[in-house]
């Protein structure tokens, strides 16, 4: 069972950076495509950025495009999410995603297997 812990959220200011941490636990041997999907107040969970093995394939949502870095640390089993420019739009719980590496679009929720507890970020501006 693989199992994802989150880190790095917070109050931020607007204009700020950060880096999200997602820790990775029993995925053995397994390729995960890894992903993060974050669910503002009273809205529906959406992609933010993810990655697709073979390859990697790397995709962003419009929304972050141009200010998001997804990396993946394979030595220490973790996935970092580098948000810059933060605006109050960006204020949400982001959640960590895995799944065994498959050939279906990263932005699809229901396609993937593990998910995080969930960091809390809100930008104050």
């Amino acid at each position: 069972q693989v199992q994802l812990v989150e880190s790095g959220g917070g109050l931020v200011q607007a204009g700020d950076s950060l880096r999200l941490s997602c820790a990775a636990s029993g995925a053995g041997d397994s390729i995960l495509d890894m992903g993060w999907f974050r669910q503002a107040p009273g809205k529906e969970r959406e992609f933010v950025a993810g990655v697709r093995w073979p390859g990697p394939s790397i995709h962003y949502s419009n929304s972050v495009e141009g200010r998001c870095t997804i990396s993946e640390d394979n030595a220490k089993n973790t996935a970092y999410l580098h948000l810059n420019s933060l605006r109050d739009a960006d204020t949400a719980v982001y959640y960590c995603a895995a799944r065994p590496s498959r050939y279906v679009p990263l932005m699809r929720a229901e396609t993937w297997s593990y998910w995080g507890q969930g960091a809390r970020v809100t930008v104050s501006s």
